[in-house]
């Protein structure tokens, strides 16, 4: 029972958080925002209160593109019915392997959102044009991929996610930034506010296959081969090292599901 209680405290203080971040963002201009979703949403790791007591607003907040709902829940699922699939890319561009990543999807007809690492576009902004020139979705995926972002003060938090985002757009002018991924999860309710006032959902993932870790090409191929859950959001990475068994298994992997009878889409953006 003591395991409960402690779980539901944590629970009302990471809503309690998330409402005040909500407050502080509402005060200097930005919309009201949803509720943010509960623990199931969370990523693993995200820290709920940490940053309890440091203020939001370094500037004025951002606010979504006109019309614009963005949740402050962590989005796992794919856009559509059960048998829709998002393909995730992460801690791009990389010269070497983003055109082999882009050749494979290209080749198998798939679509795929590219997290992209602020300093990497801004050393590669052709590569980031190539992306949203083939029709995939951009995603902010911070500054220098700070995996401890999550234990530090809200201000760095908010000039990671912004900075990066800027850097992505000038990259890439006119191209919007439809989603936000903390560097290994590293979510907080603070940044997940700051990205969804930005109009940048919160981006999780359903199936990791740890493919920057390198397993090998049987050890990927069937994490992501298993039982996949209902409209899963599957990440892959094409930066941050090499990236050739991950080219070999999207490789594989594409046409399995193909075959399986999905399709693919984009990771939700606007339902909580």
């Amino acid at each position: 029972m003591g395991s409960i209680s402690s779980s539901g405290t944590r629970r009302r203080a990471g809503a309690a958080v998330a409402a005040a971040v909500v407050g502080l963002l509402a005060a200097t201009g930005a919309p009201a925002l949803a509720a943010a979703d509960g623990p199931a949403g969370q990523a693993a790791g995200e820290t709920a209160g940490r940053t309890t007591g440091q203020a939001v607003g370094q500037g004025p907040a951002v606010a979504p593109a006109p019309g614009a709902k963005i949740p402050l829940g962590i989005s796992r699922l794919a856009q559509g019915t059960g048998r829709d699939v998002a393909i995730t890319i992460d801690d791009g561009p990389d010269p070497r392997w983003t055109p082999q990543v882009l050749r494979v999807l290209e080749e198998n007809g798939v679509k795929a959102t590219f997290c992209m690492i602020g300093t990497s576009a801004r050393a590669h902004p052709d590569l980031v044009r190539k992306v949203a020139a083939a029709g995939h979705r951009l995603c902010d995926h911070s500054v220098d991929h700070d995996v401890t972002m999550d234990h530090k003060p809200v201000a760095y938090q908010r000039q990671q996610i912004l900075d990066a985002k800027g850097m992505i757009e000038k990259a890439a002018p006119g191209v919007t930034v439809d989603y936000y991924r903390a560097p290994g999860g590293a979510f907080t309710p603070e940044s997940r506010a700051i990205a969804a006032a930005s109009g940048m959902r919160p981006l999780g993932w359903s199936v990791d296959p740890k493919d920057w870790s390198r397993p090998g090409l049987p050890a990927i191929v069937s994490a992501v081969e298993g039982a996949l859950p209902p409209q899963p959001t599957v990440l892959f990475h094409d930066g941050g090292g090499d990236r050739s068994e991950t080219v070999a298994a999207l490789g594989e992997y594409l046409p399995w599901l193909r075959a399986q009878g999905y399709t693919f889409s984009f990771p939700d953006r606007t339902t909580p």
